[in-house]
């Protein structure tokens, strides 16, 4: 059946596609059209961060941002659901046109630059839902908070949250929002994820209830960067990273309808690169931090790779475009 509607919603703008999709699965999670997409798959149980995860299979954050169709998602078989990337006040994100197929590598572009409802209507629908599975919730900044005052957007979020997510993302690696990049670097990054871990104690405290903490990074980083970020992991007791975001590298697409569009790029294209970090990730961390791997998942020969390479979990979002669901049954039942 996803081959016949694939077909339909890629005569569509990308973006169009994309938002008629998330309203139909919203509007009969709970009707007997679910039927299309619900799927049962093998239980492969893992522990991660202290959490028991259902299956090691995720659905990676940017696709439903505002948490709306988390019932329909895991009707799908996903072991893990990450919502977001959510910021502290609603907005519109970049201008359209800012979402793009290149289905000839099976990719996608998007400066969608965190376009959301913001962090309260996110909690909203998470509070709403018919859920019990594992969530993840990504925060991110607004864009129109400087860099100087930026933190206080990831604490704010942070808090908003904290008593919803089972852990909580901190985006840090979108190249699509102006400055965000620096995060990952020197003192910034030293300052933030700081002033994230006294947060999360505190909130600890306020709760009863630890919620671990991931950092998700771009795969656009040097040999000496990734050494560093590694080191700041390491020292703040992160309880595991994300690993990769989008790349800025079109080497793989390069003459191609929509290649030079600017954003993130991610895709069966983005394997190579991604996977790259993870296994440089790994030995760096030595199993110190736990890694979660995006980028390129779109069968089951390419999860196999990211956890042989040393991830603990794994994440898709481009190849879920181009597959459909059954990419997760796939997956899943053949590890």
């Amino acid at each position: 059946m996803y081959g016949l509607a694939k077909a339909w919603l890629f005569r569509k703008d990308a973006e169009q596609a994309h938002e008629l999709t998330l309203n139909l699965l919203s509007r009969y999670a709970h009707t007997p059209l679910a039927i299309f997409w619900r799927q049962k798959v093998i239980s492969k149980p893992i522990k991660v961060m202290g959490i028991n995860f259902p299956n090691p299979v995720g659905l990676a954050a940017g696709l439903d941002k505002n948490a709306e169709c988390i019932e329909a998602f895991s009707q799908m078989g996903f072991g893990f659901i990450e919502v977001g990337t959510v910021t502290p006040q609603p907005q519109e994100g970049n201008p359209k046109p800012r979402l793009f197929r290149i289905p000839q590598k099976e990719a996608i572009i998007n400066r969608m630059g965190f376009n959301n409802k913001g962090v309260d209507y996110l909690v909203e629908q998470v509070k709403n839902a018919d859920f019990r599975g594992v969530l993840g919730i990504n925060i991110g900044k607004n864009k129109d908070t400087a860099e100087e005052h930026a933190v206080d957007d990831y604490v704010y979020c942070m808090r908003r949250v904290y008593p919803y997510a089972s852990y909580i993302t901190v985006n840090i690696s979108s190249p699509n929002t102006p400055g965000l990049r620096a995060f990952q670097h020197g003192e910034a990054l030293d300052k933030l994820l700081s002033i994230l871990k006294k947060e999360q104690a505190a909130l600890t405290t306020k709760y009863g209830r630890y919620v671990p903490l991931a950092v998700k990074i771009a795969p656009d980083l040097s040999d000496q960067e990734l050494q560093a970020m590694a080191s700041a992991l390491c020292k703040h007791a992160i309880d595991a990273v994300v690993a990769t975001n989008t790349t800025l590298n079109r080497a793989a697409v390069t003459g191609l309808p929509n290649a030079e569009e600017a954003g993130g790029l991610s895709g069966a294209v983005l394997f190579e690169d991604s996977t790259r970090i993870v296994r440089k990730l790994s030995g760096l961390l030595d199993g110190t931090v736990p890694i979660i791997a995006v980028g390129g998942v779109d069968s089951h020969a390419a999860a196999k790779a990211k956890l042989a390479a040393g991830a603990s979990l794994v994440q898709i979002y481009s190849g879920f475009i181009y597959k459909g669901p059954k990419l997760v049954a796939d997956i899943v039942n053949r590890l």
